[in-house]
């Protein structure tokens, strides 16, 4: 998100503590929030992920900055803030081509979008080197555009459109498609220019939902994010599924799971627009793009919620009228980690 936005996520700061409960309603990161982060982290003030996603450790890195600094303490990374850092804080992304050699804020965003798009520079240190350099080059060629491992503004474009590129996923890890039909709401950018941070399955209330493969239920409960009824799976090699807006759970945490095992039924709690499956791959915390993870449809036998499991999303819901139906109805700030009522997918 643009850092001027900070402002109004400051004047929320306690809302996001609050929300802060596990796990945190999540939203995919923004490369201006990596870059931050990084700048802060080469300081010493970040001791944590890169994530892109402001919060409470990445405000209170600014306000330290800024109180170092003798600027107004406001956990902003306003005009002041970013002159301060220096050529951490500077060149805005897209300034300039960026290759081998340069360092910079611009390089710490490029790298976080070549991340999120499974383009691995190895890394985040605002630095351009052999590894971020091979990234970029492996995504032009994905992309269709001059390979020449130089990040200019047809890479940039390219990284930063709403036609998802992303890489074949490395490794053995792969997932059952866990809901029927076919796929609504994808990843990356939706109109009007809302990032996605996984699949949507619009299919009727009550559907089974089918976890994606073997792993561990780390969270089964309500989120107040704006998820709903949610279940988390963690697998092996830092990836986790996410399940959201369910109608019943059917899955506790610390219960082991296999491919195709129904885990909890459609509905539509939390911020919603109607009946649908919200579907996440995290990478060590990061939303990336199921697609090119998935295999094909699975269900296996898995328990059925009775008395001891069943977990209902209480209280009274709202419903976005000019929305469209099966689709999340979740606004871009990641923080304050709550969602919006105003504003359409």
């Amino acid at each position: 998100m643009p850092i001027r936005g900070f402002r109004f996520l400051a004047l929320l700061g306690a809302i996001a503590a609050v929300a802060l409960a596990a796990p945190a309603a999540a939203s995919a990161g923004s490369a201006h929030v990596a870059a931050l982060q990084v700048a802060m982290s080469g300081l010493g003030l970040y001791p944590h992920p890169v994530d892109g996603i402001t919060g409470p450790w990445t405000q209170q890195a600014v306000r330290t900055f800024q109180a170092q600094h003798g600027l107004t303490v406001d956990g902003v990374a306003g005009p002041q803030t970013r002159a301060a850092l220096g050529k951490r804080g500077k060149p805005k992304l897209g300034k300039r081509p960026m290759h081998i050699g340069q360092r910079g804020w611009d390089v710490a965003a490029l790298q976080f979008l070549l991340h999120e798009r499974g383009f691995e520079p190895r890394g985040f240190d605002g630095g351009f080197g052999p590894n971020t350099q091979q990234a970029v080059r492996s995504f032009q060629t994905a992309a269709h555009v001059a390979v020449d491992g130089v990040a200019g503004p047809a890479t940039i474009s390219a990284l930063r459109g709403k036609q998802t590129v992303t890489a074949t996923p490395i490794g053995p890890v792969r997932f059952f498609q866990p809901a029927p039909g076919p796929v609504g709401d994808g990843f990356g950018f939706i109109p009007p220019g809302r990032w996605h941070t996984g699949l949507d399955f619009p299919v009727p209330k009550g559907t089974p939902i089918h976890a994606g493969g073997v792993g561990v239920v780390s969270f089964a409960g309500l989120n107040t994010g704006g998820y709903g009824n949610l279940v988390v799976v963690s697998h092996r090699l830092g990836f986790e599924s996410w399940y959201a807006h369910m109608s019943v759970i059917a899955a506790s945490a610390g219960q082991r799971v296999v491919g195709g095992q129904t885990i909890g039924y459609v509905g539509s709690t939390g911020r919603s627009t109607g009946p649908h499956l919200h579907f996440e791959v995290r990478h060590f915390g990061t939303p990336v793009d199921p697609t090119p993870y998935l295999l094909g449809y699975r269900a296996a036998a898995g328990a059925r919620p009775d008395a001891r499991t069943r977990k209902r999303g209480g209280g009274r819901k709202r419903r976005a009228r000019s929305c469209r139906p099966n689709a999340d109805a979740r606004g871009r700030a990641a923080d304050p980690l709550t969602a919006r009522l105003d504003r359409c997918p």
